[in-house]
This record gives C-alpha cells, structure tokens and sequence, in this order.
C-alpha cells in the first residue's frame, strides 16, 4: 500500500526584476507538476522571501539606460548577457522582452506587495501575484515601482485595492521587508535564486527542473 510523502515546503528567495528568477519560477513549476503527478496526494507549500538586487535604488526608479551604463558598461555588454538570458527564457517558454524595459524599479513596495499576499486568504492569490509582477515586467515593459501599478496588480489578482494601498503605503510594513531581506542576506544568500526545500536541501540559480525533483525528493526522505 503507497503512502504520502511528507508534505514539502519550498522557500524562494528572489527579486522580481530578476530574469533567474523568473525562468527559476518556470523550472519550480515544471518539477512540482512531476512531483504530484507521482504524488497525487502530496502537500506542497511554496513561500517567497524578498531578495533585493538593487536595494539602493530610489524608490522611484532610475532610467534604465543609466542603470545598464553602471552595471554592466553600458547597452551593448548587456545585450549579450541578456541574449545568454533570452536563450534560457525560451527554453523554460519564456519571452523576455528586456527592450521594453525603460525604467528600473526600486522592488521593496513589490516585495511588500507579495508578502501581503502571502498573508490573506491563506496566501491562494501569492503565486497570481508574483507571476503577474514578472510578466508585468519582463513582457509588458510596466514600471512595477509605481504604486498604482502594484495596486492594479494586486486587483487583477484578487487582492482588495484599498487595503493593498495602506500596506503599499505603511513604512512599518516596507522596513520589514527590508529588515528580510537584511536577514536572508546575513544568512549567506548573496544571489537569486535560491531555494530550499523542507529546511533541508539548498539550491542556488535556476536549476533544471530534474535537479529540483531530486531534491525534493532528498528533502522528503
């Protein structure tokens, strides 16, 4: 007689202006469907945690030309990392449109935005909105640093408007993001992302889907 797996709990530690991430997310999914095809019974909880790749931004963002210039040399350089990208994105069905992406956003309000989602409805729209913060910006070229942006987001997910503005908007709530990712940082996360499994087995980058079930399944042995 089969039994259950213990249930499994994924922590993702990310930033939603991230292309990893988000071809990470892909990958995440992909295993996840194997693991309850083989497990129809088998819990799976997944959490996100904030990881900021560009903490010192203003919160209003900066031109994303400047902001190319600084990190990587200039337009060119990044073109062919992100062409490197691009292939990846594909690969997991994905098109990154990096073109469109005309401002670089501050991610603490986003971040804010997906814990307040983690902590309603007992986080059934959490997945809805970090899916939609990635596609909003990678595909649609959205300046997701915007609080009505994040606000319209959050109402397409399911998620009350009013109450979503006083989170967005109450500095107690966007120190402790920041204090997290304080935190996740002290632990010894330097990059995204990174995910663990049931506090047992740790994985850095956007592993291929294979390499997650195997450690799913360390994680639940």
């Amino acid at each position: 007689m089969s039994t259950s797996p213990a249930p499994l709990t994924i922590d993702i530690v990310s930033d939603v202006v991230c292309p990893w991430c988000y071809i990470g997310k892909r990958h995440v999914e992909s295993a996840v469907a194997q693991w309850r095809a083989a497990h129809p019974d088998g819990e799976v909880n997944i959490r996100w945690h904030p990881f900021q790749l560009n903490p010192d931004l203003p919160l209003e963002g900066t031109d994303r030309k400047g902001y190319l210039e600084a990190k990587f040399g200039g337009p060119q350089r990044a073109k062919e990392i992100y062409a490197r990208v691009s292939a990846a994105g594909r690969s997991a069905g994905l098109e990154l449109n990096f073109d469109g992406i005309k401002k670089q956003p501050n991610t603490l309000a986003a971040h804010a935005l997906i814990a307040y989602a983690q902590s309603v409805d007992e986080g059934r729209h959490a997945d809805a909105v970090v899916e939609r913060l990635f596609k909003a910006y990678f595909v649609d070229g959205e300046f997701i640093g915007d609080s009505d942006t994040l606000i319209a987001i959050a109402s397409e997910c399911g998620l009350e408007a009013a109450a979503t503005r006083a989170v967005l908007t109450e500095a107690a709530t966007l120190e402790q993001v920041a204090h997290q990712d304080t935190s996740v940082r002290q632990q010894g996360v330097t990059g995204v992302p990174f995910l663990v499994f049931n506090n047992k087995v740790s994985l850095s980058g956007a592993q291929p889907p294979e390499v997650m079930l195997d450690a799913m399944k360390k994680a639940v042995a």
